[in-house]
């Protein structure tokens, strides 16, 4: 029987996903210490999550108004501590949870990612997965050394560039290639070891890959991209990818849309599975949960969306009037997450305001949290799921470690009563986990379809 995936989206940062998280009287203040993300990561494994995310920005959110002060200030998402040092942290904290990691393919180098994440995957015996991410803003581009930050379906024909050489890096050793025999002074078979090659129209590499294969093959390979040239981007490498739904009508569609492309490209759709964000708030009755959710709204400032939403549009939104439509060329010019200004101008249907970016999207609230009973939220859930517009859940906490603690308590026993999740781990490894096979050497060269 077909069985939910479930992700805890998570920030190696001040807060959660939601920028007044902190604020919460609940929402323990030690974030920067190895007790913090272990006690999250056990909280995960008794809720047999899957896998634990790491989401990551190389920049505060310091676009909005040209200057930190405010950020810092209202503690907008400004503590940005290494998310790939932190996924080890809670992996040494737990046994079989799934962690996975954001690196940017904008501004790292694909050696130096492939060696990272595939290292990591030994020291968790085989539990990482790597975020692909292409990056949003100026202010990333600014503290990596650049300018400006690459236009947007650029930054992509990069990535795949930047795929093709951390997968053949990783295809770089065979199965079987260490020998280690004292014995006979053999160490590992040459035979097995390969020599990479690589010139492309963004990016070079030559030489020989220097991590062995892990014991789930390489790390699983997390998309998020919700753009057009996005879409096509995780249709192609992906093996587990997270959306943002608006409506059960417009998962389904782009569900099976997705999935259509999947095939289209010679993968095998149902390896590919397509998480949809949820914002939980539970409690054992409805009104309880609805009181918990009137203090996370309390928590909210303005300075939280609009601080937001200039991080995601690569645009500083203190230089218009609340109720001040956008031009035409400020629109065109915001060069960050386009999916999300595309939905604004399509949902407000004439040039939007501050107001309406806030309206619509939501920026540093629970958008769309689905608040009740454990029944409630499991009730939900499974209409999306068998309904296929979802393969699971990207869980977002209002707060930590609560949010976790009360999904886990009251929420996943009922999904695990009607026989839509696990009660146990299915194996060591998150691939095996997530129900996807060792990949083999080169098999992401798959010929394409024909255009």
């Amino acid at each position: 029987m077909r069985q939910m995936v479930m992700v805890g989206f998570l920030q190696a940062q001040n807060c959660t996903t939601l920028a007044s998280a902190w604020r919460h009287p609940d929402a323990r203040s030690d974030f920067t210490t190895p007790a913090y993300y272990q006690r999250i990561g056990q909280i995960l494994e008794e809720g047999k999550f899957q896998m634990a995310f790491f989401d990551d920005r190389l920049a505060m959110p310091d676009i909005y108004g040209g200057n930190p002060a405010e950020v810092v200030a209202n503690g907008v998402r400004v503590v940005k501590i290494d998310p790939v040092a932190t996924m080890l942290a809670m992996g040494f904290g737990t046994r079989y949870l799934g962690i996975g990691s954001t690196a940017s393919t904008t501004y790292y180098e694909p050696f130096d990612v492939a060696r990272r994440f595939q290292t990591v995957d030994h020291m968790l015996g085989g539990r990482a997965a790597w975020n692909v991410v292409t990056s949003v803003n100026d202010a990333e581009a600014h503290n990596m050394g650049r300018e400006v930050h690459m236009e947007h379906d650029l930054r992509y024909d990069r990535a795949d560039e930047f795929m093709e050489i951390v997968l053949s890096c990783w295809d770089g050793w065979e199965d079987g290639a260490l020998i280690v025999n004292k014995t006979t002074g053999e160490f590992a078979d040459p035979r097995k070891v390969h020599r990479l090659e690589y010139r492309g129209k963004f990016l070079n590499s030559a030489g020989t890959f220097t991590v062995p294969r892990s014991p789930q093959g390489h790390p699983v390979v997390i998309q998020a991209g919700s753009s057009d040239r996005g879409k096509i981007f995780s249709a192609r490498w992906a093996e587990t990818v997270f959306v943002g739904y608006s409506d059960i009508e417009e998962g389904k569609k782009q569900y099976a849309e997705f999935k259509t492309e999947v095939a289209r490209l010679g993968r095998d759709p149902d390896l590919t599975t397509v998480n949809t964000i949820a914002y939980p708030v539970v409690a054992e009755t409805r009104a309880e949960a609805e009181d918990k959710m009137a203090v996370i709204d309390s928590l909210y400032k303005e300075v939280d969306g609009l601080s937001l939403l200039s991080e995601a549009l690569n645009f500083d939104f203190k230089t218009k009037g609340m109720d001040e439509a956008f031009s035409k060329e400020e629109l065109a010019g915001m060069s960050g997450m386009q999916a999300m200004r595309d939905r604004v101008m399509r949902v407000i249907g004439r040039p939007p305001t501050v107001r309406d970016f806030l309206e619509v999207t939501r920026r540093g609230r629970p958008r769309e949290a689905i608040v009740g009973s454990g029944k409630d939220i499991a009730d939900r859930m499974e209409h999306w799921f068998t309904e296929r517009a979802c393969d699971g859940y990207v869980i977002a906490g209002t707060h930590m470690p609560g949010s976790f603690e009360d999904f886990v308590r009251f929420v996943v026993p009922e999904l695990q009563r009607r026989g839509l999740y696990r009660k146990e781990y299915t194996g060591a490894t998150l691939r095996e986990n997530l129900g996807l096979p060792i990949p083999q050497r080169n098999a992401w060269r798959l010929p394409q379809a024909a255009e």
